[in-house]
């Protein structure tokens, strides 16, 4: 190993989040609580990137990660990459994508919007990946995934 580089163990089993933001890392850590776990997770920030520049990488020991926590990790950080680790070996790596539709994940940025007023969950079409513009079912005002609140 060269003088220049770090060692971190390797994880048996569990999920290493890749190519995160760097100014986003620690919003990560929040947004899926890994903070209360009591299994070992390893946060790394400002790493060099060829694909994004610096970016964030979090292991994650003995937890896979719910559809849901996707959806949720998808609206904070598109594009990250996911990696299965078992038995030491990656035996699935994934790209988070947005989903088509985000049921109870973000907020309506419209106060007159009945999910604001009203004991439900919202529920967002993705209208344009690309941009990341999403149309609220109910009142149908467009946001910008980048403004919107998660719930």
């Amino acid at each position: 190993m060269a003088k220049n580089e770090i060692m971190v163990t390797a994880i048996e089993n569990g999920t290493v989040i890749d190519h995160i933001p760097a100014e986003k890392t620690y919003e990560v850590l929040q947004l899926l609580h890994l903070n209360e776990l009591t299994t070992p997770v390893t946060v790394g920030c400002n790493l060099r990137s060829k694909k994004i520049g610096r970016k964030g990488i979090i292991k994650v020991a003995d937890k896979f990660f719910t559809d849901e926590e996707i959806s949720r990790l998808s609206v904070l950080a598109p594009n990250v990459v996911l990696n299965i680790i078992k038995d030491y070996e990656v035996v699935e790596k994934k790209t988070v994508t947005t989903p088509d539709l985000l049921r109870g994940i973000v907020k309506c940025n419209n106060p007159k919007c009945i999910t604001n007023n009203e004991p439900m969950d919202t529920l967002f079409h993705i209208v344009d990946k690309e941009r990341g513009t999403l149309k609220c079912h109910y009142c149908e005002k467009e946001q910008d995934i980048t403004k919107v609140q998660l719930v």
